[in-house]
């Protein structure tokens, strides 16, 4: 089955379109996690990385908590890699333990990585994160094919387009090989995005415009257009630009949206609802550090101590599924 259809089947099964983000900082990771493991890797001889291999396996065991706690009420979680990168090799195992994790658990994985390049550097991003897996490698192994493929192996991942067809081609390649996905950078939830993708062509529209219309082309190779009409080939479209998103759901309408932004960005669930098609369906919704650190959040009232982290998570997603599915039926 194509990625883009395992995802909206999920999405349809669990009746929530949202994604929940693993920007997992070691600051949100209650003390008695990180002392364990600060305690068990002591013993075991860490040495003189020991506190880049404590926190990286802090946050991978946070990471299980919060899966546990969400597994059952959202499609997928999108772990971030620069929160990962910061520990080195160990950071580079607890992401891949995340991951493998989370898709034990039946969610499906977006690797939130923005790469782009071209050539040769290009097709080795594309193998890490959407290759077949790696053969003996619990949890990483998917897709077709015998050749081998990168750690990270994930159900999809986001891509950087500016570097042109060169630098996504390989990605898409892996896609249709694999049936695997990408999200694309259309039009992004920073307050900054418009210093370039807001900027007028001379033909007319905007940039952000213009790659939307090549994401829309692109997605419409053979094997990668779903049963539901949506390809495999997405876009990030920010909640903070509800009006851009309106009008790209209109001109893209093969293209599924993945919506940051939410929650502490200052995204609000009308503004994601505007990158929903009249059937409810066409975008998730991500937010990351309003669900993770849920438990510090004054619209509990103190109810959740830290150490309460993963019951707080849970009560966010649930909240944040039933505001977004209002918000969605409230356009219909």
């Amino acid at each position: 089955m194509l990625f883009i259809d395992r995802l909206i089947e999920r999405i349809i099964e669990t009746k929530n379109p949202s994604v929940i983000g693993l920007d997992t900082s070691i600051g949100f990771v209650p003390p008695r996690i990180r002392d364990a493991c600060e305690q068990e890797l002591s013993r075991a001889g860490a040495g003189a990385h020991l506190r880049a291999a404590v926190d990286a396996e802090a946050i991978y065991r946070f990471n299980r908590e919060i899966i546990d706690a969400i597994s059952g009420i959202v499609p997928a979680v999108k772990p971030q890699m620069a929160f990962y990168e910061l520990y080195g090799q160990y950071g580079a195992e607890a992401f891949v333990k995340t991951a493998n994790y989370a898709r034990h658990r039946g969610l499906i994985v977006i690797a939130d990585a923005k790469r782009g390049d071209i050539g040769s550097t290009a097709e080795a991003y594309a193998d890490a994160f959407l290759g077949p897996g790696v053969k003996g490698v619990e949890g990483s192994e998917g897709g077709e094919g015998g050749e081998s493929g990168g750690l990270y192996c994930c159900d999809a991942m986001t891509v950087n387009p500016y570097l042109g067809i060169d630098g996504v081609k390989p990605f898409i390649d892996n896609c249709r090989k694999y049936k695997k996905g990408i999200f694309v950078l259309v039009k992004t939830s920073n307050p900054s995005s418009g210093d370039f993708q807001d900027l007028e062509l001379a033909s007319g529209g905007k940039v952000y415009e213009l790659i939307a219309d090549r994401v829309a082309q692109w997605g419409q190779g053979e094997g990668l257009l779903g049963a539901y009409g949506y390809s495999s080939i997405c876009a990030v479209v920010g909640a903070t630009y509800p009006a851009q998103a309106k009008e790209l759901r209109a001109r893209a309408k093969r293209v599924f949206f993945l919506v940051p932004g939410y929650g502490a960005q200052g995204g609000g669930a009308e503004g994601a609802a505007a990158a929903f098609d009249s059937a409810g369906l066409g975008a998730i919704v991500n937010a990351s550090r309003s669900v993770l650190c849920a438990w510090s959040h004054e619209r509990w009232g103190g109810k959740y101590a830290h150490d309460d982290f993963a019951a707080a998570a849970e009560a966010e997603a649930l909240r944040m599924k039933s505001e977004i599915n209002h918000a969605i039926n409230a356009t219909d």
